[in-house]
């Protein structure tokens, strides 16, 4: 499959970072992502109470949805400024403290407990850090991964998962050759040699 140009586009931290800044965000669901309300049957397995996982997770509405139905939620982000986007609309009291393991890390957690997000990046994490998840819901993290660290992002989040996991994976389908991404373009065959 022809990926176009996207195969050596690389986007820094800096521009994540500045697409927060700037409020230049239009990845984000006020409303949260339909096709997990759709599939959620799919990745709970009629289980409650699970760890679950949500990669470059930015503000997402749905961490406070699941950790509403019992299930204790995990995410990691770059963005200082989306976490504490997130705790504050959802009028979540949290604490935050230094992860020892990595430099400059920070994790913010509801005073609940169920909700934990990581301020660093995915790369840093291991399943020493976090721990291992029952399901991961992947909604941006694969297309907003740089086409080159796709294979090591993969490796990672099959070392953070418990063997019967579900993954909830979302990407788009459009023509790479008319744009440059992100969201980058996964053809289903790469998906399919990536995860096995």
């Amino acid at each position: 499959t022809d990926i176009g140009s996207q195969k050596d586009r690389v986007v820094s931290e800096e521009e994540w970072l500045q697409k927060w800044e700037m409020g230049n965000i239009g990845f984000h669901k006020e409303q949260g992502h339909p096709l997990l309300q759709k599939y959620l049957d799919v990745l709970l397995n009629g289980k409650s109470g699970l760890r679950i996982f949500f990669p470059l997770c930015g503000k997402a509405v749905e961490m406070k949805w699941l950790a509403d139905m019992g299930h204790s939620v995990v995410g990691v982000e770059i963005s200082e400024q989306a976490l504490k986007d997130f705790f504050a609309e959802h009028s979540l009291p949290c604490c935050e403290e230094p992860v020892p393991e990595i430099s400059g890390a920070k994790r913010l957690q509801s005073t609940s407990g169920n909700i934990s997000l990581y301020c660093c990046s995915i790369y840093d994490l291991s399943s020493s850090i976090v721990g291992k998840f029952d399901a991961v819901w992947d909604r941006g993290a694969l297309v907003a991964v740089n086409p080159c660290d796709r294979q090591r992002y993969v490796s990672l989040m099959m070392t953070l998962m418990e063997k019967n996991s579900s993954c909830l994976l979302v990407t788009v389908s459009y023509d790479p050759n008319k744009h440059k991404g992100p969201p980058f373009y996964v053809p289903e065959s790469e998906i399919k040699s990536l995860f096995g």
